[in-house]
């Protein structure tokens, strides 16, 4: 497996889709949170999602997830999947992108580059434990994340 990208900027400023789920039930939200790196020899992907957001309950729920990017012009689309709910919108009707099986969970053909991640760790980020100034700033009365690190088993492009 081999995959070269720009790891401080390609969550940050080209953003992501994270899918969690199997074909019958999946949810995808938009991440701008993330790493990759590695952890216990393996290649890994680590991604931040509120427990409060819809692709919460299926990242707890399933043993694997699809971190995908996207060329620039889908990046109308990445704000709206990011802004809105599976529970209120039918995301994938609406979002025009067409899902694909991505080997135990799923992603979208319009993909560039979809990461397959094999669930490994999951903990929630402690406000205990953060500098003041970003506690208040991110989580002052709002869900906290949970963190969730896969090993990446494979890359589709």
């Amino acid at each position: 497996m081999e995959f070269t990208t720009d790891i401080l900027s390609v969550f940050d400023k080209q953003w992501a889709l994270l899918t969690a789920g199997k074909e019958d039930s999946f949810n995808t939200m938009t991440i701008s949170w993330g790493g990759l790196g590695t952890l216990w020899g393996k290649p890994v992907a680590t991604v931040y999602v509120r427990t409060s957001r819809y692709t919460h309950d299926f990242m707890d729920a399933n043993d694997y997830f699809t971190v995908s990017f996207y060329p620039g012009e889908y990046r109308q689309i990445l704000g709206v999947l990011g802004k809105k709910s599976g529970r209120d919108m039918d995301k994938m009707k609406d979002s025009g992108l067409a899902p694909v099986k991505a080997g135990e969970s799923m992603s979208f053909k319009e993909a560039e580059v979809t990461l397959v991640c094999k669930k490994l760790y999951r903990q929630q980020l402690e406000v205990a434990n953060m500098p003041e100034a970003v506690a208040k700033a991110m989580y002052d009365g709002i869900a906290p994340h949970d963190m969730y690190i896969g090993e990446i088993v494979d890359i589709i492009r």
